[in-house]
């Protein structure tokens, strides 16, 4: 099913795939490779392939995008002698774990997990309920097992961070987060965490990087026909759809299906809350590559997609969110951040000059007293006589002005661009804003159009490539670690 949540906050980047995420006041960009636009070398990583698995078993099945029914019938096709009317022996829940593992003769303990747990929190300014944080336990505690194999793989390639490495992205974060090394430390402290716990997640993200590109970058080529070919492709599609996704990749076999899909659909009654942004669930629970950048697909054609995705991009709106979505070897929530068309000047790339006039309310303001101020509001902005006279009318009615020349129509929030799509240079967009927070209005005062769209040169479209198959390959040896690992849960 579809949700319109139309979510406010845009992610930030994060420091590693494990899902420390910007503050909203400011962003940390540590120790991960740059995600270019599309277009651009180290463009973001292609859409995530679920990893291949059997349909689930005895589990609903979407009859239309985002839409499911109950399917009682038990596949054939898993090449396993199932019985058709099995019973269950005992009471096991394949997510329960202690909290203490060894991972190849490497502790991860209680603490490991409970700290890193208060690090997604502080991060993310979250308080977690006794639920939640079972739930994120469980998630984190994955990750780590994740993050150790990967530094264990590092160390077989000479692959060390040293210690002043690390003191120095240690530092990088202290500063974004606007403290000092030392406060830095004792603000993870005061919130259940520890410098080694920050520490450890750079150590994994820069042991991988470095690891990638050492043993899987030199191998990755990409010829001069299969550029020209994306080109010509590329052409041949202008003023098709493309679509700006979000994705939350939840893995699934037989054995766990139904707890998979329960545990999806608690994730988007959460994120139809509203409490926290979509990429704060997806820097949490998923499972794709794409999580350390909060699940952000980027620019995507619905024929690239599986076809249960691409007919529910198809069939969305701008800020909708839909899901669970049943796909090969698991369940995605996509949300849909935007649309164009490829090669196609987008109105909503147009540059405005703008003037916003705010009128803040009194404390304790009742709600018709906020309507009748509203409505002065709203007739004054109608008498505007182009933006000369904005100044004027908002010293009659006591409200304060903005001005901003480079607002781009597309970062407005989707309810205001319709809205400005349709004004005149002069004209005043209708008051919007709350009882809280008092209202505004947009006034048009100029309008660049968008420029026409153009297709990327070689060299971008070779980066993109190289990075999207550094990427897949990255998962396929991460798949590898996780099934040769020896893993003991205490």
């Amino acid at each position: 099913m579809k949700h319109d949540v139309r979510l406010a906050a845009r992610g930030g980047r994060v420091i590693g795939s494990v899902v420390l995420a910007a503050l909203a006041a400011g962003a940390i960009a540590q120790a991960v490779p740059p995600k270019a636009a599309q277009g651009k070398r180290g463009a973001r990583p292609a859409p995530t392939q679920p990893v291949q698995a059997q349909p689930a078993q005895a589990q609903p099945a979407p009859s239309a995008p985002g839409q499911t029914v109950q399917d009682q019938s038990v596949p054939d096709n898993t090449g396993l002698d199932i019985p058709t009317n099995l019973q269950i022996f005992g009471k096991v829940d394949p997510n329960v774990r202690k909290p203490t593992a060894i991972v190849n003769d490497t502790v991860i303990t209680g603490t490991d997990v409970d700290q890193r747990v208060a690090l997604v929190a502080m991060a993310n300014e979250a308080k977690l309920s006794p639920e939640d944080r079972e739930r994120l336990k469980l998630q984190v505690l994955r990750q780590l097992i994740d993050e150790t194999l990967q530094i264990q793989e590092a160390k077989t390639a000479d692959i060390t961070i040293t210690p002043a490495e690390l003191t120095q992205s240690y530092d990088g974060v202290s500063k974004r987060f606007n403290r000092t090394p030392v406060a830095m430390r004792a603000y993870l402290r005061e919130s259940g965490s520890s410098e080694r716990s920050l520490k450890r997640q750079i150590e994994g993200e820069l042991a991988w990087q470095r690891y990638l590109r050492r043993r899987v970058e030199p191998f990755v080529n990409v010829g001069d026909e299969e550029v020209k070919s994306i080109i010509d492709r590329l052409q041949a599609a202008k003023g098709t759809d493309e679509f700006n996704l979000k994705e939350i990749y939840l893995a699934a076999t037989p054995a766990n299906s139904q707890q998979v899909y329960a545990n999806a659909k608690q994730i988007l009654q959460e994120i139809q809350k509203g409490a926290q942004p979509f990429e704060y669930y997806a820097r949490q629970f998923s499972e794709a590559s794409t999580r350390a950048v909060g699940g952000d697909l980027g620019w995507i054609r619905a024929a690239t997609l599986p076809g249960q995705l691409a007919e529910a991009a198809t069939t969305m709106q701008v800020g909708q969110v839909a899901g669970p979505i049943e796909v090969s070897g698991g369940y995605s929530i996509l949300y849909l951040t935007d649309k164009r068309q490829v090669l196609t000047a987008d109105p909503r790339d147009a540059k405005l000059s703008l003037k916003q006039l705010t009128l803040r309310f009194p404390p304790n303001t009742n709600q018709a007293q906020a309507s009748a101020r509203a409505q002065a509001f709203a007739k004054a902005t109608q008498e505007l006589r182009g933006c000369g006279t904005v100044e004027k009318v908002a010293a009659g009615i006591g409200a304060d002005v903005v001005d901003n020349d480079t607002v781009r129509i597309r970062d407005l929030p989707p309810q205001l661009q319709e809205v400005m799509l349709k004004l005149q240079v002069g004209e005043s967009s209708p008051p919007f804003g709350s009882a809280e927070q008092g209202v505004r209005a947009l006034v048009l005062c100029g309008r660049d159009e968008a420029a026409g769209g153009s297709v990327p040169n070689s060299e971008q479209i070779q980066g993109q490539l190289e990075q999207q198959r550094v990427n897949l390959r990255a998962q396929q040896k991460l798949r590898d670690l996780r099934r040769d690992a020896v893993v003991e849960y205490r």
